[in-house]
């Protein structure tokens, strides 16, 4: 008897120790650029909702997820606004082997308060920057440092020779949407962010977009950073790409892969 109270002691564990496991499998936590809000939120909804498990989101500048990831923050996703912070983490050996990939696109474009007389502006190396501002105005983007969509906005501005009308004035917001609430009331006349971005707001306007070829491409890899739920991440990851999340991804303006 005592050998298969014993052995019943044992399989009890052994299905426990699994229940565990798939529990903390299930759950998630996600670090993402703050460009994706609103859409991966919905996404993360719908998961869930298919009972795949809980996910917790988190969204800050690029940048700061991928030195918190650095320092031993708990993400098991990592979604970038750029290659380069991903590559920051991938020379680190944080990511799992072949878990990479570059789930979307993006574009920058001008934007205005809604209250705003610009309507439309053209692009180009003889565009006026230092008249749309005014006198004391100042341009509203992510920190050029290490913001993506400063990185982004700085190279198309260099390229368009637009830069040196501007390098002096300014405002530099921790992350996307930072510079984009700082238009929103209309502190500033003026500001660079993404597409997908402009589109959640009503309190903005786009006023011109800025052409491809003026700056890198802007992707958004996607990885599975090194942690016990990394099956759980890739699984995430591989709905991030579904036909039902694609759609999500369009209707908040992002260029699907």
């Amino acid at each position: 008897m005592s050998h298969i109270l014993k052995a019943l002691g044992i399989a009890v564990g052994i299905v426990l120790c699994a229940g565990v496991a798939q529990a903390r499998a299930a759950n998630l936590t996600v670090f993402a650029a703050a460009s994706t809000t609103n859409a991966l939120t919905e996404i993360a909804k719908n998961y869930e909702a298919g009972g795949k498990g809980n996910v917790a989101l988190s969204f800050a500048s690029s940048s700061t997820l991928a030195k918190q990831i650095e320092n031993g923050a708990p993400a098991d996703v990592f979604l970038s606004a750029n290659a380069e912070w991903m590559d920051y983490l991938e020379g680190k050996k944080l990511l799992e082997a072949e878990s990479r990939s570059d789930l979307l696109g993006n574009r920058i474009v001008f934007i205005v308060p809604a209250s705003s007389a610009v309507q439309s502006i053209t692009v180009s190396p003889q565009l006026d920057l230092a008249a749309m501002l005014g006198k004391d105005g100042l341009l509203s983007v992510g920190d050029p440092a290490h913001v993506p969509v400063g990185i982004y906005a700085k190279a198309a501005l260099e390229h368009l020779k637009l830069w040196p009308q501007v390098a002096n004035r300014i405002a530099p917001a921790k992350d996307v949407r930072a510079g984009l609430a700082f238009v929103e009331r209309a502190e500033s006349p003026l500001g660079i962010v993404y597409a997908s971005d402009a589109v959640i707001s009503d309190k903005v306007r786009i006023v011109g977009t800025f052409p491809k070829d003026s700056h890198p491409n802007i992707d958004y890899p996607v990885a599975a950073v090194k942690t016990p739920n990394s099956n759980a991440a890739r699984a995430f990851i591989k709905f991030l790409s579904t036909p039902q999340a694609k759609e999500i991804w369009a209707k908040y303006g992002f260029e699907v892969k």
